[in-house]
């Protein structure tokens, strides 16, 4: 197979997948967009030096991880960072309207909050649950130890539950102030 025809297929295969991982760490669709086409124009670039120590899945999250926190800790993205908040990603599938918003917004929340966590949280999250590799995969993909990963995890599930319910008691504590609102006027 030539290298052209590769990497055609790892863009069929993995293209949307990175494209949400440049997302998670950027937080604008178009940054993301362009970080994607880098890092599949780096994959073409350095394909010879595949050495089939991993799979190829791995090689090229690894290569994408790193060029996204190459990119985050650059000066132009400090400088010049706006955020976007990409909410088609969430669809929900039940069935009345009212439902359909309130976990629309429920998810947009999390997400959001994801999106908050230290990239070391969030990268762990995002491979996890947006791209269901394991945790040994995980541990392969970002080259830390398996224990690493597990308390990575476990932080960052326990930052996402405090930020969620203080969200929650914040929104529950706008709803009082807003009827006593109402009772008094």
């Amino acid at each position: 197979m030539q290298s052209h025809d590769v990497i055609t297929d790892l863009m069929d295969r993995h293209g949307t997948s990175i494209l949400q991982l440049a997302y998670s760490f950027v937080r604008n669709k178009q940054t993301a967009e362009d970080l994607t086409q880098e890092i599949f124009i780096k994959c073409y670039e350095k394909l010879d030096t595949f050495e089939g120590n991993s799979s190829m899945h791995t090689w090229l999250y690894r290569i994408a991880i790193n060029h996204c926190k190459d990119h985050v800790k650059s000066w132009n993205y400090r400088k010049v960072h706006v955020s976007q908040h990409i909410s088609k990603w969430f669809t929900s599938h039940q069935a009345s309207p009212e439902s359909k918003m309130i976990h629309k917004s429920e998810s947009e929340q999390l997400f959001n909050e994801i999106l908050t966590l230290p990239p070391k949280y969030r990268e762990i999250i995002f491979l996890y649950y947006f791209q269901e590799l394991q945790l040994k995969e995980i541990s392969e993909v970002c080259q830390i130890n398996l224990s690493t990963v597990k308390s990575r995890m476990t932080r960052a599930k326990q930052l996402l539950k405090n930020a969620m319910t203080e969200r929650g008691a914040e929104d529950g504590q706008q709803t009082d102030e807003d009827e006593r609102r109402s009772v008094k006027g």
